[in-house]
């Protein structure tokens, strides 16, 4: 990487010593660990503020379609966000499958017998696994509910472009229901759900940890668990 010639000698340092920095994060357990917990942090705020606004399904349908377009009139706010979710969530996936490789890397021969490690979880365990699957199946949901591709949701001659109530914008709450009326799409949706619950219950204390914030009283994994 270039440092651009019009800047000051002090500048050109402090560019070079940011860049040194940033490089021996990303190269190293302890920098990636930092982004996984930090993106992480992010991606779980995300995860429960689309929670809070998905919940307006149990509401009147007034409720979700006012929802849906105040987000629709905001794309200067709302394409930014995406962006920043895309780059944190790459580097999350990334970050975390270098890790798991390097772990496995410094035991390549497991334990006779291959007994499950002393005092972790299910969720622990599986992290890799759910992750994969969440970030699968994740591409299916945007295609499914933001993109709205006809192709994906298995609905003849329905297109959820088309959709709209009585007052002429998107009509959500009609989507939502045509969208889980077939009942494999709702299943998948459910075991999607259960996936990033058990992936929460163990990510929500591990991002905590990787950036040296360690919990100080005993029911913490438990709140944890409950919030997941």
């Amino acid at each position: 990487m270039q440092i651009p010639s019009q800047l000051t000698l002090d500048e050109k340092r402090s560019v070079a010593v940011s860049i040194t920095v940033f490089v021996q994060i990303w190269r190293s357990t302890v920098g990636k660990k930092y982004i996984v917990g930090v993106s992480g942090f992010v991606l779980v705020f995300f995860v429960f503020v689309h929670m809070m606004g998905n919940f307006q399904i149990f509401f009147p349908p007034h409720w979700i379609n006012t929802y849906g377009e105040f987000l629709h009139q905001r794309h200067e706010i709302i394409w930014p966000f995406r962006t920043l979710l895309l780059v944190l969530f790459a580097l999350h996936v990334w970050c975390a499958i270098r890790l798991w490789l390097a772990n496995r890397a410094a035991r390549p021969v497991g334990y006779v017998g291959n007994p499950p490690p002393f005092e972790t979880s299910y969720a622990s365990r599986t992290m890799m696994m759910s992750g994969l699957f969440i970030a699968a199946f994740l591409i299916y949901h945007v295609l499914h509910y933001a993109v709205e591709l006809p192709q994906v949701n298995f609905l003849d001659n329905i297109d959820f472009r088309a959709l709209r109530d009585a007052e002429g914008r998107d009509d959500l709450y009609l989507m939502l229901l045509l969208g889980f009326s077939k009942w494999p799409i709702a299943v998948a949706y459910v075991v999607f759900v259960g996936l990033v619950c058990l992936h929460l219950s163990h990510g929500m204390r591990a991002m905590f940890q990787s950036v040296g914030w360690n919990w100080t009283f005993g029911g913490a994994p438990r709140l944890v668990n409950v919030l997941a």
